[in-house]
């Protein structure tokens, strides 16, 4: 049976283990820097990393100092990166994202957001902006194959840095894990997208975008080398499809993918603390599983697993890897910690989760060291 242990297969790629590292926003640095190689080596024991969001473009972000990779020196900056984790036989992956009509244009220097279709998510509100607005009416996008063409770009950089492979990023949360309600996303949803052309209306042609997306991202890295996260549920961005729409646009996405023999498809289970509003689905995701053939994809889960519930999904077989975000913020050791079954640090800095230096980044201690503190407060105490 397998275990957290157990290798796995990834295209051409061998993880050393069935822990991966979730993609984190933690919103340090546009260009990413020393501070950044010291986060990502010390969590190069995953069996693979997925990269915070990282913006294909200025005009597609929302964090001020969340990375990007559309300039020479963050391609520059991401290049060590991935070198000291190579140095430590880690893998790793980028995960590419633009999160279209949720931006706000006096984020961007005045230029419009853009969203599939001329209709403001509902509710929002800019904390760096004065008075706090909300969230704004964009501009439809006159030719989506221009924005397919930009993560094909960032895709090219990513190669260009020695990325393992790349990760099509549709949905992500605001607390550091994953999620939903982004561009790819707001093109699939028939609630964000009220198009008549080919790129909406019914099931392909919604999923138009993403799939044409992944082809292209296949043509710079290989299918075998690309994956892709996905969050059925909804809910965050005011995203939020009826059931039947959704199980059923789903199901077409999925089949499609799988048909591509990606690296891998990677769903995220509903999540109750990030959608106030009641818009997402508690649908179940294993219901998935069935349509994703795990001798060419592997079948990735995410969201709220503590180690003893991912263990046991990983020895019925229910999925090939476990997705943990949470506890790799404060357990940089992780899959050392799950794989010898020690005792995991549920502690978080909420000071230091988004923004900030090194501390409640790069401060958290190994297991090692942890006892070791331990050790030395009881002989002070003594």
């Amino acid at each position: 049976m397998p275990s957290y242990s157990t290798p796995l297969k990834l295209g051409p790629l061998l993880l050393k283990n069935r822990v991966i590292m979730a993609s984190l926003t933690r919103d340090r640095n546009r260009i990413p820097g020393p501070l950044q190689v010291e986060y990502y080596t010390q969590r190069a024991g995953a069996g693979l990393i997925l990269t915070e969001g990282t913006f294909i473009e200025e005009l597609g972000c929302e964090w001020s100092n969340a990375p990007g990779i559309y300039t020479n020196e963050q391609v520059a900056g991401w290049k060590k990166i991935v070198d000291s984790v190579h140095a430590r036989q880690g893998l790793i992956y980028i995960q590419l994202w633009h999160i279209g009509r949720v931006a706000h244009p006096l984020l961007q220097n005045g230029r419009p957001n853009v969203g599939p279709s001329a209709l403001a998510a509902k509710g929002g509100k800019f904390s760096q902006i004065k008075g706090e607005p909300g969230y704004v009416v964009p501009e439809a996008i006159k030719d989506p194959t221009f924005y397919i063409s930009l993560y094909k770009q960032a895709a090219e950089r990513a190669k260009e840095a020695g990325f393992d492979g790349v990760e099509l990023h549709r949905e992500k949360y605001f607390f550091p894990h994953s999620a939903n309600g982004y561009l790819p996303h707001q093109f699939i949803d028939n609630t964000s997208n009220h198009r008549t052309d080919q790129w909406g209306g019914s099931v392909e042609n919604r999923c138009r975008f993403p799939l044409g997306i992944i082809d292209e991202l296949s043509r710079v890295y290989g299918n075998d080398r690309v994956g892709i996260k996905l969050s059925p549920s909804g809910g965050y961005n005011d995203i939020g499809m009826n059931d039947t729409d959704t199980i059923e646009t789903y199901g077409y996405l999925i089949k499609e993918l799988n048909a591509r023999r990606l690296a891998y498809i990677q769903l995220a289970r509903y999540w109750a603390f990030v959608d106030p509003a009641g818009r997402g689905k508690n649908v179940d995701i294993f219901q998935w599983r069935k349509l994703i053939n795990s001798e060419h994809t592997a079948f990735f889960v995410n969201t709220d697993f503590d180690s003893e519930e991912g263990a046991k999904v990983l020895e019925s077989g229910m999925a090939d890897a476990i997705v943990f975000g949470r506890l790799y913020i404060s357990n940089p050791d992780l899959a050392e910690r799950l794989i010898k079954n020690r005792e995991l640090n549920t502690y978080l800095n909420m000071q230091g989760l988004c923004g900030g230096g090194r501390e409640g980044y790069t401060n958290y201690p190994t297991y090692e060291k942890q006892k070791l503190q331990q050790f030395l407060s009881n002989i002070e105490y003594l």
